[in-house]
């Protein structure tokens, strides 16, 4: 254990301040004998490669077969999967650097927080789920298709929608809604579909869900009502009679098998949607009375999201193929079984059966488990093979969105400089019982008892507060005793390495189910991956709340490898990208409006065998604080003209500064059309400068800002006369 070390800088003590210094106390030179200074890299081997930083974040594991550490040390994508050529990968970077460079340099003046979407990804996890189904078929003798569907609640966003629908017309991929905003979208969206996809009804329904989804039928869309209720029934068929259109009838069984992880509580007998043994037998019987048993064709359960193992699907798929046959028994129409969602990810890399946030197979295992499941009842009971339908959202967007945001600034472990001087000073100053300690710590540091050292610094901590507190200690003396500690603690390698990277983002709206329900996403630098990584860290959010911050990682780590800001740690506004991964489904649609910062900016980015491999087809700024304002009720039309009548009351339209009320409003105005995030180093600059009031004002055009970026406005107004507001104010 290396000895305690201290920087011995002169530093004279408060005028007129008499020195009654205990020549029997030990000087810093004895307590601190030499200066070894401690190791802080986290990581500490020599040599790096990008090899190195793929294994350290998991890259391999979790990204596979999209994401991976390229030469330039860089995550690239591979938009087409494995089957992607070295030249059609795209440097996620340059993405980054194009959606958020100026316009002036050739970039589109985006502001970060980025999402960017790639749609070749979508496609291609569309194209890999249904060739996992139809390879599992035909290896199996299956006597029918698979037909998925999209759960739309994953991710509503409408190009996000439309692109399944499109991608997935060749194969009769449809959609599933499970609210009335939901069908309607799901409605519009399917009229460019095919006539084949399914377009199934969820969720608990009232008279107008009801009415809507059979005047999509009557519109011709291959429509299925599932019944999450008994006393859906009945409006079915009252409404069904009333307006003429013979329904397509699904049901949700609730299931005896169970998912025991956390995504497992809609599970079992006791889950909240589904229909019990004794209310399916009610519901055909009723049916069967109506004239209507023909209606009912599809059946429907949900184990849990994120299935960690075949061994609980088959489980689960194996009980509902007996409830499918007993129904087609009992006269039903039996056509398709809908085994829900729970397809997962592996978003640690680790394939795991036992972790929430992992899954033991593949997308061909899963397919296969799922298919011979099914075959295997319906060859016992004699009946024909129904149609496969799945709804796994999660396993078909979250590849294809990454959020990308940037760390501004990190805190700092500099060592303390202590003094022989300073020491004298501080110490004179002690009670009795604080110098006690005091020379117990110095003693237990000349011995080398380190573990002792703490004990005696904590003790001499909180006596100095206690000091502080009564009024006896000044603010000086209370750092002095601070910094003295932290050097203890740094010096005999019990300090915490951990630092804080401050990142321009809010948790809660941008990755609100870390926060919620702890889940965890691969959180990698983007770039800089052939350095080796010397810091570890935590990231804190923008927002005013303790829970802002991500100290939770995949690997069970409680901080990230991360890398220095600036060479130097001092952050500023230092170009430092991170990329959250696999977050495609649910964090978006989640998200709230927490501090009032709204949504990303977004960019679609599609594989093109240009230059850099990539074209952005879409570009759209984030949410400005009107925007925000207007979600929680406000009108900032009003609140801008409240504002604008005050200026026109308070501030000289000829004041000298230049301030005058008109230019204040347009700077007024400005911020209310900003994105609520902190923006980069603006192109105008305020410093001092003669002859302009200490403030310095470039021209407007040079200005790029999230609300023109992609838009054009005739309306520019200045922000730099808010920026001089703040200095008069």
């Amino acid at each position: 254990m290396p000895a305690l070390a201290c920087v011995d800088t002169a530093v004279a003590p408060p005028p007129g301040h008499v020195s009654t210094w205990d020549r029997s106390l030990p000087t810093a030179e004895a307590i601190f004998p030499s200066a070894v200074p401690q190791p802080t890299n986290a990581i500490d081997i020599p040599h790096w490669s990008t090899s190195l930083s793929s294994t350290l974040y998991r890259v391999d594991g979790w990204g596979q077969p999209y994401f991976s550490v390229n030469s330039s040390g860089n995550i690239s994508i591979k938009p087409h999967g494995s089957e992607t050529l070295s030249y059609q990968e795209i440097d996620l970077l340059k993405v980054v650097k194009k959606a958020s460079d100026p316009k002036h340099s050739g970039g589109l003046g985006l502001q970060l927080p980025l999402i960017v979407r790639f749609p070749d990804v979508l496609k291609n996890r569309l194209e890999s789920l249904q060739s996992a189904f139809d390879s599992a078929i035909v290896e199996n003798g299956y006597g029918a298709h698979y037909q998925g569907v999209y759960p739309v609640k994953c991710n509503q966003d409408r190009y996000v929608v439309e692109d399944i629908v499109k991608f997935g017309g060749s194969f009769r991929f449809g959609l599933e809604a499970g609210s009335k905003p939901e069908l309607l979208l799901a409605m519009s969206c399917l009229c460019k579909g095919n006539a084949e996809s399914l377009l199934i009804c969820n969720g608990f329904k009232d008279a107008e869900y009801i009415a809507l989804a059979l005047i999509a039928r009557k519109l011709m869309l291959n429509t299925v009502i599932v019944l999450e209720q008994e006393e859906e029934l009945d409006m079915v068929i009252a409404i069904s009679r009333k307006i003429d259109v013979l329904p397509v009838i699904g049901l949700r069984a609730k299931l005896r098998t169970k998912h025991s992880g956390h995504f497992g509580s809609t599970s079992g007998e006791k889950g909240k949607f589904g229909l019990t043994t004794a209310q399916i037998l009610r519901v055909v019987k009723k049916l069967d009375q109506a004239g209507m048993l023909d209606c009912l064709q599809l059946l429907h359960f949900h184990i849990g999201s994120q299935i960690p193992s075949t061994v609980l699907l088959s489980d689960g798929v194996g009980e509902a193929a007996q409830i499918f046959a007993e129904l087609v028994r009992l006269g039903a129409n039996m056509k398709v079984i809908d085994i829900g969602g729970g397809l997962g990810l592996d978003y640690d890399g680790s394939k795991s059966t036992e972790s929430d946030i992992s899954v033991g197979y593949t997308l061909q295992e899963y397919a296969a488990s799922v298919v011979q499941s099914v075959k295997f009842v319906c060859d016992m009971k004699g009946i024909s093979h129904p149609i496969i339908c799945s709804e796994s959202g999660r396993a078909i967007v979250s590849h294809h969105s990454i959020l990308v945001f940037e760390a501004f600034s990190a805190s700092s472990y500099d060592s303390p400089e202590v003094s022989s001087l300073g020491l004298q000073y501080f110490v004179d100053r002690l009670s009795d019982d604080a110098r006690a300690d005091y020379r117990n710590l110095s003693a237990a540091a000349i011995r080398g008892e380190y573990e002792t050292c703490l004990l005696y610094a904590d003790q001499l901590k909180q006596r100095c507060v206690e000091q502080f507190k009564e009024g006896s200690l000044g603010i000086e003396q209370l750092a002095d005793v601070d910094g003295l500690c932290d050097l203890v603690t740094k010096a005999i390698g019990a300090a915490d390495p951990v630092r804080t990277y401050h990142v321009n983002l809010s948790v809660f709206t941008s990755i609100p189910d870390f926060w919620g329900i702890n889940q965890l996403f691969p959180i990698v630098p983007i770039h800089r991956l052939d350095e080796r990584p010397t810091s570890r860290g935590i990231l804190s959010d923008l927002t005013c709340d303790s829970d802002g911050k991500i100290d939770r990682f995949i690997g069970g780590q409680s901080s990230l490898p991360l890398h220095e800001l600036n060479g130097d740690g001092s952050g500023g506004r230092g170009g430092y990208y991170l990329g959250m991964f696999l977050g495609g489904a649910y964090e978006e649609a989640l998200g709230g409006v927490h501090n009032l910062f709204g949504g990303p900016s977004v960019v679609r980015v599609l594989q093109s065998d240009g230059p850099h491999s990539f074209a952005v087809t879409l570009a759209i700024p984030g949410p400005s604080s009107g925007d925000v304002l207007r979600v929680m009720q406000h009108e900032p039309e009003l609140m801008f003209e409240n504002l604008k009548h005050r200026a026109e009351e308070y501030i000289n339209q000829n004041d000298d500064g230049g301030m005058g009320h008109a230019s204040l409003a347009s700077g007024l105005a400005q911020c209310f059309k900003n994105m609520p995030y902190l923006a980069p180093g603006l192109s105008c600059c305020l410093t001092a400068a003669n002859g302009n009031n200490g403030c310095y004002f470039c021209n407007d055009e040079n200005l790029t800002t999230a609300s023109d970026s992609c838009v054009g406005e005739d309306d520019q107004w200045s922000y730099c006369v808010l920026l001089k507001l703040l200095v008069l104010i």
